[in-house]
């Protein structure tokens, strides 16, 4: 398969070749108005974001809006980094389909938790199958000569490995621009106000002004380098260069730690403290990006120097044991304790490490000195297999939630789990629909405590209300615990609703709510007897919503400048307000 000329242009014109010296591949002809048009595009999708999840602190987002706004930057974000002018409407097609799947996981997975957090595990696998499946869709875009995307396998790695590394590279880079743009953008603010225009530091401070900047420097950062692509091969060379320096270290790192694990054993990796698997998957992480930026895109890109070249076959064989060992923890946790969501995509990863390092180690036995020749198709052939597995694992398929509530259950049951050391908070708000239709079940259980624990699970506002030292508490209803000053004077609905949801009253026994005036309150909670006040106001804002916070403070105006010299000098005698308990200040002054 052979890459095919987008179009033909005489000598003379502009999109002759001659003229493209900025541009990787001579088929792309030069955008001039991209980074316009991208920075275009990516701060209108900033101004739908934030449209789509503005709203006051402490509310949950409906799941409709976390599915809009996954659409909007996901779409965004995949069309500009991989659009060309060739086959545009690929690239239009490819991200609207991607945004319409993450929006449709992140509206499944927010429904799926009482937060409406899309941020789960399967979000974040649909966002790992969106990443790989981008540079899988750039090389087939410029070779092959239809819109079939079957037989993946045959396109050349050398390209698909080069719009892997240049998609991160310009990623990065765009990111740090935003950065730069932000505290850009300050300064100049700040050189205003110094003068006493305040307009850039006040839409600074406006929530829509901040995610339209970010999405105008970061399209507009992309565009940029993707007109210089040339460029920017030279730093991703740079970036595969410096990274190749690090793959002895790692390499004989890795030696030494697993000769040493081969003499003392494993127990001391259980005991450490630390989560082993994840330390053996990072590390097997580490030794396949190391391995790959030695051997590079081909046989021409490969690292010369003789250290480097045997330490990527190292690094390639190193994976294997460090999956195991990975593997082998994860089966010990899940003896020990029981499958969780979190224990299911450990294992997936664990097994996906360890295909990657039986893949190293067929290739150097095969290839031996060559082995990278033998290990590119392999890779490529697992991270069409891994996007795939990530989609699927992110579609509401297979219910991870519905597996660990029936082996949680059955623990707790046989007694392997004691009630006390039971994960309530997991039951209530990982494992979804049947963690919390088995606690319903279990709150009607004829064992008092467990019972009591099941309920105050359900009643819980919150995950960590129910992660104490004590377990899940039974709390009474939250208006035999509430107490109002002046007790003739009742607090409306909304603003009942708002300090019990807040953190100073969730899981308190006691609860305080002090008029201070017509729209303040101020709220004290004690979660029980000896333990600190907090406190904080609840008050209405401009639009009528009670909130927690102080918004009935009024910013002090500015006082005009004068000859201190001749100015009336006096002293003033401050009145102030401040909540007392038992004669202790719980709160500041705050009038």
């Amino acid at each position: 398969m052979t890459d095919a000329p987008a179009s033909t242009a005489p000598a003379d014109s502009p999109h002759h070749p001659s003229h493209m010296s900025a541009r990787l591949d001579d088929n792309d002809p030069p955008w001039p108005l991209r980074p316009w048009i991208m920075a275009a595009i990516c701060a209108a999708a900033g101004l739908a974001f934030h449209a789509l999840v503005d709203q006051d602190y402490g509310d949950a987002l409906a799941a409709w809006r976390s599915a809009l706004a996954t659409f909007v930057a996901v779409a965004a974000v995949v069309f500009v980094l991989g659009v060309e002018l060739r086959r545009w409407h690929w690239a239009l097609g490819f991200a609207l389909g991607w945004g319409t799947i993450l929006g449709l996981i992140a509206w499944q997975t927010a429904g799926y938790n009482l937060q409406g957090n899309p941020f789960q595990w399967p979000f974040w696998s649909g966002l790992l199958a969106v990443l790989v499946a981008t540079p899988l869709f750039q090389t087939r875009r410029d070779v092959a000569p239809d819109w079939r995307f079957w037989k993946l396998w045959q396109m050349p790695y050398a390209r698909l490995h080069s719009h892997a590394w240049t998609d991160a590279v310009i990623g990065a880079a765009s990111l740090a621009f935003v950065g730069v743009t932000f505290l850009l953008i300050v300064l100049i603010s700040e050189m205003f106000h110094l003068i006493g225009i305040d307009l850039i530091r006040d839409l600074l401070n406006d929530e829509w002004f901040g995610w339209m900047l970010a999405g105008a420097a970061f399209g507009g950062a992309v565009g940029l380098l993707r007109e210089r692509d040339r460029l920017v091969s030279t730093l991703q060379r740079l970036v595969m260069i410096v990274l190749a320096v690090l793959a002895p270290v790692l390499a004989a790192a890795l030696v030494i730690f697993l000769l040493s694990l081969a003499g003392a054993g494993l127990a001391k990796l259980w005991a450490s403290g630390f989560s082993t698997a994840a330390l053996m998957l990072a590390a097997a992480a580490f030794a396949v990006l190391l391995a790959n930026a030695v051997i590079g895109n081909g046989d021409d890109d490969r690292a010369g120097n003789p250290l480097l070249r045997w330490a990527a076959p190292v690094l390639a064989v190193a994976v294997l044991p460090l999956a195991g060992i990975a593997t082998y923890s994860m089966h010990l946790r899940v003896i020990q304790y029981g499958w969780t969501p979190e224990r299911i995509w450990g294992v997936i990863a664990a097994a996906i490490a360890l295909a990657y390092g039986l893949a190293g180690l067929w290739a150097v036995v095969k290839g031996r000195r060559d082995f990278d020749d033998v290990l590119r198709p392999l890779q490529q052939k697992l991270a069409i297999g891994v996007a795939l597995l990530a989609l699927l694992l992110a579609l509401p398929i297979v219910d991870f939630g519905a597996i660990s509530t029936r082996d949680q259950l059955a623990r707790l049951t046989s007694g392997t789990t004691p009630t006390e050391k039971f994960d309530w908070a997991a039951m209530a708000y990982d494992f979804g629909p049947e963690g919390r239709a088995a606690l319903a079940q279990l709150a009607r259980s004829p064992k008092k405590i467990r019972a009591d624990a099941a309920k105050a699970a359900l009643a819980a506002k919150n995950r960590w209300d129910l992660t104490g030292p004590q377990g899940p508490v039974l709390l009474k209803p939250f208006a035999q615990r509430l107490r109002v000053i002046p007790a003739d004077r009742p607090l409306p609905a909304e603003a009942r609703e708002r300090v019990a949801g807040t953190y100073m009253c969730s899981r308190a026994k006691a609860c305080v709510a002090v008029w201070l005036g017509a729209e303040r309150i101020g709220v004290l909670g004690q979660n029980g007897p000896g333990e600190a006040v907090n406190f904080d106001f609840v008050s209405r804002n401009k639009d009528g919503r009670w909130v927690q916070g102080d918004m009935g403070r009024e910013a002090r105006s500015a006082q005009p400048d004068g000859d201190l010299s001749t100015a009336t000098v006096t002293v003033e005698t401050v009145e102030q307000r401040r909540i007392l308990v038992n004669g202790v200040p719980e709160s500041g002054a705050f009038e």
